[in-house]
């Protein structure tokens, strides 16, 4: 599958990790018995069940190999090598609309992680590119499709 290092934070990490065993110790098992029950209502042919069990089988294997591809390739974020002086992957950034003078709190994190509704944004979508490598105090200008956002970067933290 993908070769380069994966960054991911602690959390994000064990994350994958449930994913995996779940899959593997539980999944796994719900779909063999649901192929079983398929087996035993008759002909295979055209028995809409027995399909939808295989494809929910073969679904499940394959999100069980990204998982191990991923996990094999997964660098976790250590705070303390990385510089909490510039906005890099890890941080936290608090940020000041220059338009509306609200407070905003990022945690900027892969793309893997991302949860806008928790305030984690991927590094690779338009704000987290623009934020990459400014300190505090800088204004930014950053090229969304709806605009452009500006921020001061009042704050970073890990």
């Amino acid at each position: 599958m993908g070769e380069d290092e994966l960054y991911l934070t602690r959390e994000g990490y064990e994350k994958l990790k449930s994913e995996l065993e779940y899959l593997e110790k539980v999944k796994r098992r719900e779909i063999s018995k649901a192929i079983a029950h398929a087996r035993s209502l008759g002909d295979l042919g055209e028995n809409a069940e027995y399909d939808s069990a295989k494809d929910e089988q073969a679904h499940c294997e394959q999100r069980i190999a990204l998982l191990k591809d991923k996990l094999a390739r997964v660098r976790i974020i250590d705070n303390e090598d990385i510089p909490s002086d510039r906005v890099l992957i890890g941080a936290k950034v608090l940020l000041l609309d220059l338009d509306t003078e609200e407070q905003l709190e990022y945690t900027i994190v892969s793309k893997e992680e991302a949860d806008y509704d928790k305030g984690k944004i991927s590094i690779e979508s338009p704000i987290g590119k623009g934020l990459m490598q400014h300190k505090e105090n800088d204004a930014v200008e950053i090229k969304i499709p709806a605009g452009i956002l500006k921020y001061k970067i009042l704050k970073i933290s890990r």
